[in-house]
């Protein structure tokens, strides 16, 4: 039987979803499709619900209404029984990487494995030590904490956390915040290496415009509880859309415009 994405059916689908907090309205009416092999990015200003809808997206709070269907089952079945195989087809990289401070790097890549297989200890170590090369994080870094690691080197132990299952489909919450930005753009390299190799599809929320510019396929810009405009990076920087065009041509964001033209520019070279 073909999976849904092999009989051309968007990974995800989110249709009319309007999300409420008491009296405090995040989301009216928000819909948006997302494909296969793509790195689509949420994005807008603070309180826009972006972290919001991917927890939605993944199952972890319900909309108020609409629907969210992720690899064609509805979201809301994710906490039973039969959503476990979902749950094996995509990771998560929460906001700040989340890491259990009490654990080593490697017993954080290690825990979905724990929880979610019946593999062997010794196999398990193994995996692990792949994902943690794979990140580009040095063998020795597996035995540290948290605490003794540098805010790149945890988002790097997050994403190999994220990737360890081998999922179709990876998660990434705000991936870059408050990293520098030479650290930051390693990042995104690193973001762009694995979907190629691991054939990933990418949903990134984010408000870094330089990463949005370097790695995005798609954008979907959040505003007034709805998505005010979806497509490439230099599409929406020609929207006329008001909110839009602040995002896209205040300061920061025509900074990163230009470091996007003249990245370009070096690799055409």
């Amino acid at each position: 039987m073909q999976s849904a994405t092999q009989a051309g059916t968007p990974v995800i689908e989110v249709r009319h979803v309007a999300t409420t907090f008491g009296q405090a309205v995040v989301h009216e009416d928000v819909s948006l499709t997302i494909h296969q092999g793509e790195v689509f990015a949420i994005a807008g200003g603070n309180g826009c619900g972006k972290s919001t809808l991917l927890r939605e997206i993944i199952g972890l709070l319900t909309p108020s209404s609409g629907t969210i269907r992720l690899f064609g089952v509805d979201s809301r079945n994710l906490e039973e029984s039969n959503g476990r195989p979902i749950h094996r087809r995509f990771g998560v990289m929460f906001q700040h990487g989340a890491l259990f401070s009490s654990l080593t790097l490697a017993e954080n890549v290690a825990v979905p494995l724990r929880e979610h297989t019946d593999l062997n200890p010794r196999l398990i170590r193994e995996i692990v030590e792949v994902k943690i090369a794979m990140v580009g994080l040095p063998p020795d870094s597996a035995r540290k904490f948290p605490n003794e690691l540098s805010g790149g080197m945890r988002r790097r132990a997050a994403l190999a956390r994220a990737i360890v299952m081998d999922p179709e489909l990876i998660f990434l919450d705000e991936p870059t915040a408050g990293l520098d930005p030479m650290i930051a753009a390693g990042f995104d390299e690193l973001v762009l290496s694995l979907k190629t190799l691991l054939g990933l599809t990418v949903v990134m929320v984010t408000h870094d415009l330089d990463s949005l510019w370097r790695i995005a396929t798609r954008v979907a810009v959040l505003g007034n509880g709805k998505v005010l405009g979806v497509g490439s990076m230099p599409e929406l920087s020609q929207s006329k859309d008001p909110v839009i065009r602040e995002y896209f041509h205040g300061l920061r964001g025509r900074a990163a415009q230009e470091q996007a033209a003249w990245n370009g520019k070096k690799r055409d070279a």
